[in-house]
């Protein structure tokens, strides 16, 4: 009696576990699967589709934001909607934050809307976008032959425009298109060859 309830309990034992590996499926997604999942709370079945290309085009004035990066900073976007986009631009740097600036088909320099919203947290380095009612204004291009690459794009930068290294980022700036007082409006891109020479690198917008 004894040896046959001892076997019983054994073989009820070794059901119940074929039992539960069953339920629980034939083993846990491998942690080092990217398309394993954390936990099932329903079939243990997960059907998982390839996803289809995408046939648009990210448009050149979208801003990256990251919800998660940029939370407890204490920094947001100051109050720049309503005033002129020179002042509104210049309160972004002073807060080490980027600008992108688009210009409208209305009249006047306000801005009208940014992108983060007005009041929204982020981080030091994020791109505010600042939608300008009006079209872009004229720019005056400044002289920067001689001078170290650093300052000419400073001074290009504060010009409202941008600067395009075409020979290098070192050295005196020793040509540049268009030249001083040459046509321009902001935004405009303004090349500079510094140095001695080099490969063509690319066009650079300031961040800061």
């Amino acid at each position: 009696m004894l040896l046959g309830g001892g076997l019983a309990a054994v073989l009820l034992a070794a059901v119940g576990a074929t039992g539960g590996w069953l339920l629980a499926g034939d083993g846990e997604p491998s942690s080092e699967d990217p398309l394993a999942v954390a936990s099932l709370t329903g079939s243990p079945t997960v059907r998982v589709t390839a996803p289809r290309p995408s046939t648009g085009r990210a448009t050149p004035s979208a801003v990256r934001t990251s919800a998660s990066a940029t939370k407890g900073t204490g920094l947001t976007v100051p109050p720049v909607v309503g005033i002129d986009f020179v002042q509104a631009r210049d309160m972004l740097r002073k807060q080490r934050l980027g600008w992108r600036l688009v210009f409208g088909g209305g009249a006047g320099r306000t801005v009208e809307s940014t992108l983060p919203a007005v009041g929204t947290e982020v981080t030091r380095g994020t791109t505010v976008q600042l939608r300008v009612t009006g079209p872009a204004p004229a720019a005056e291009v400044p002289d920067v032959v001689g001078e170290n690459c650093d300052k000419a794009v400073n001074e290009l930068i504060d010009e409202g425009l941008y600067p395009r290294y075409v020979s290098g980022r070192s050295g005196k700036v020793t040509r540049q298109e268009p030249a001083e007082d040459g046509a321009a409006r902001w935004n405009d891109e303004v090349s500079i060859w510094c140095g001695t020479g080099g490969a063509e690198q690319p066009t650079t917008k300031p961040t800061s």
